[in-house]
Parts: structure tokens; C-alpha cells; sequence
């Protein structure tokens, strides 16, 4: 079976289009899927027949000053005619990855909200499902999920530092983990569903 996976994003400098492109390569490492990446800085009708085609959806915005940058959140308000119309992207399945020049950053508070935007659009969420690292003397910043984050792919990326440098290497395997999960994960979903007939099931 076939699976086509989407990673839509904005990216202002580079850093996070680098990890959305380690994304779709570790989702990519998973037979029979498709993978395509969906830069949203214009919103065009190719790119909604690009999202609705997909089976699975992997959002990826830049963390400014706590929150989603304004292009990613105008590409939520845009998806408002997609949720009105009877909800077409109900039971996708959804992940997200964010980026930013702090340590924290305040990440976690762009995830939750990319995380309560899929739920709206009753998409399916998958997070990060790997150790956490860099949390002991023997840890390093070379460790995957140096950051710490399971409700989706965080990185790092130095201010002074271009997207050739920055994120690191670490940081771009944890995204390609995320990727490879959701590919994964998306599989064993749909093989779920074409097995099961919910219809008889519930009658």
C-alpha cells in the first residue's frame, strides 16, 4: 500500500526548512511512501490538492517570540475553509516539528498549538518516541532528542549561524526519527482500516 506524507512548513532563515527536509527523509526510509514537502509561504491551489491527497501531514514552523511565525499561523486561518467543509481532514495523521535560537525557546508552546489545530481538524497526532538525551554527566549534545521533547521534533539553531551550519546534527536526526515514526505509523493505520469494516462493526 502506498502512503503519501506531506511536510508543510515555513521557514524565515533556512533552519527550519533543514529540518523539515530531515523529516521527510526519515519518512522517506519507510517502503511504499511518498513524500513531499510543502513550503507554505504561498498558498496556492496545488498546495490544498497536495494536503488533501495526503495521508498523513507533519508541520513544521519556527518558534518566534514564543508562538508559530505569522506566515504559519495565516496558513491555519486559511485551513478554516478545509474544517468547515465537513471536516476533510478528519483521521490524517498529524506531527509536528519546531525550531528556534534558544535552547527553549518556548517551544513547547508552538507545538501545543500546531498539536490543538490537528485535534480541531480531527487529525490524528503522533509525537516523538524517543529517549530523552543530554540529561546526564555521560550525555552530550550529540545525543538524539537532546532537547527533550515528545509531543514533536524540536531544534536549535544559533542566531549568528547560518541554515549550512545550523541545526545540528543531533537535532536533524530527531527530526528524521519523527518522520520515519509517522510514515510508520500512518502504514499500520490505514492496513488497519482497509482490514476492519467499522460500518458492520458498529451496526
Amino acid at each position: 500500500m502506498q502512503v503519501k506524507v506531506a511536510v508543510a512548513y515555513h521557514s524565515g532563515y533556512g533552519h527550519t526548512a533543514k529540518q523539515a527536509a530531515a523529516v521527510a527523509a526519515g519518512a522517506e526510509k519507510v517502503p511504499d511512501t511518498q513524500v513531499t514537502l510543502v513550503p507554505l509561504a504561498e498558498l496556492t491551489d496545488e498546495l490544498w490538492e497536495t494536503l488533501q491527497a495526503s495521508d498523513a501531514i507533519v508541520f513544521g514552523t519556527p518558534t518566534y517570540m514564543g508562538g508559530s511565525s505569522a506566515v504559519f499561523r495565516a496558513f491555519i486561518e486559511a485551513t478554516s475553509k478545509v474544517w468547515g467543509d465537513n471536516l476533510r481532514w478528519k483521521n490524517k495523521i498529524a506531527g509536528g516539528f519546531t525550531n528556534s535560537g534558544n535552547m527553549s525557546g518556548d517551544k513547547l508552546n508552538t507545538l501545543f498549538d500546531i498539536a490543538l489545530f490537528a485535534a480541531q481538524h480531527g487529525m490524528i497526532w503522533v509525537g516523538l518516541a524517543e529517549y530523552g538525551g543530554w540529561n546526564t554527566s555521560a550525555g552530550s549534545p550529540e545525543d538524539i532528542n537532546r532537547l527533550g521533547s515528545w509531543l514533536g521534533a524540536m531544534s536549535q539553531a544559533n542566531n549568528d549561524e547560518g541554515a549550512d551550519v545550523t541545526p545540528g546534527a543531533s537535532d536533524l536526526r530527531t527530526a528524521e526519527a519523527l518522520g520515519r515514526r509517522i510514515a510508520e505509523t500512518t502504514h499500520v493505520f490505514l492496513a488497519g482500516r482497509a482490514a476492519v469494516d467499522l460500518a458492520s462493526a458498529s451496526a
